[in-house]
């Protein structure tokens, strides 16, 4: 499929990249995507740009990342670039705001949580599903604590089970819940950041993140490193993973 999976425009005078994942109703993470979200941020410039708004086509934000893409001979490309991604973003100088409808899952999530906020719709359903096919979500496992409390990330990913938007207000995982997101992710950047200056906004950025970007880079090069040596030597982790793409119930032999 040769057509970008990514709409890349700017919006508000200059002031907002656009971001709009474009291939529904799924939505993967792949490579492809992965890709295009990587080189929108990595040549985003402008003297006035004070924001990014990362939203989507379809019903749905993203089924998460690609199952495929995870088996043993991909797994280690795969997750390095979106893990490269995720770090770009958390050092790109200026807010990105998410607006999420529908299953925001999986890859989708932990994209999302490498945003600044996230505006959710009344029917968004926010999970990380990875544990039921035998793997962790690398990145998740890292940015969850800093967004919800030790504990709530730890049910997301050790469950499986996904939060509706207002269990995800109330933990903290989400910023809002509107009938739009994209236009309270839009209102929220003409009232609060639409006005000042770019350049001091830049360095308020960085100064909300200091610490956190050391840490957020050296806890995923350290669980990266537990996936792909550890978890991916598992045999049930590769059962999993085929017996999802199989269709069938996986046979774990806890080992």
């Amino acid at each position: 499929m040769s057509e970008s999976p990514l709409k890349v425009w700017v919006d508000k005078d200059g002031g907002l990249l656009r971001l709009r994942l474009a291939r529904p109703k799924a939505n993967i993470i792949d490579a492809a995507m992965i890709a295009a979200l990587d080189a929108a941020f990595r040549d985003a410039s402008g003297a006035g740009l004070r924001a990014a708004l990362i939203d989507h086509e379809g019903p749905h934000f993203s089924f998460g990342a690609s199952v495929e893409e995870h088996l043993p001979r991909n797994c280690a490309q795969m997750i390095a670039s979106l893990h490269a991604l995720l770090v770009r973003m958390i050092e790109w100088p200026a807010p990105i705001l998410v607006a999420v409808k529908g299953q925001c899952l999986g890859g989708g999530l932990e994209l999302a949580l490498a945003g600044s906020r996230i505006f959710a719709s009344a029917d968004a359903q926010l999970g990380q599903p990875e544990i039921k096919l035998a793997v962790f979500a690398p990145a998740a496992s890292c940015l969850l604590p800093f967004r919800v409390n030790q504990q709530c990330a730890e049910d997301l990913l050790f469950s499986g089970r996904s939060l509706g938007a207002e269990d995800a207000l109330r933990a903290g995982l989400v910023a809002s819940v509107d009938e739009d997101p994209v236009a309270a992710a839009l209102e929220y950047y003409d009232r609060y950041l639409a006005l000042g200056s770019a350049a001091s906004l830049a360095y308020a950025v960085r100064a909300a993140r200091v610490g956190y970007t050391a840490e957020v880079k050296r806890r995923i090069a350290e669980v990266e490193k537990l996936y792909l040596e550890g978890l991916m030597k598992t045999r049930d982790a590769n059962e999993g993973l085929v017996a999802f793409l199989e269709k069938r119930k996986p046979r774990y032999e806890h080992r």
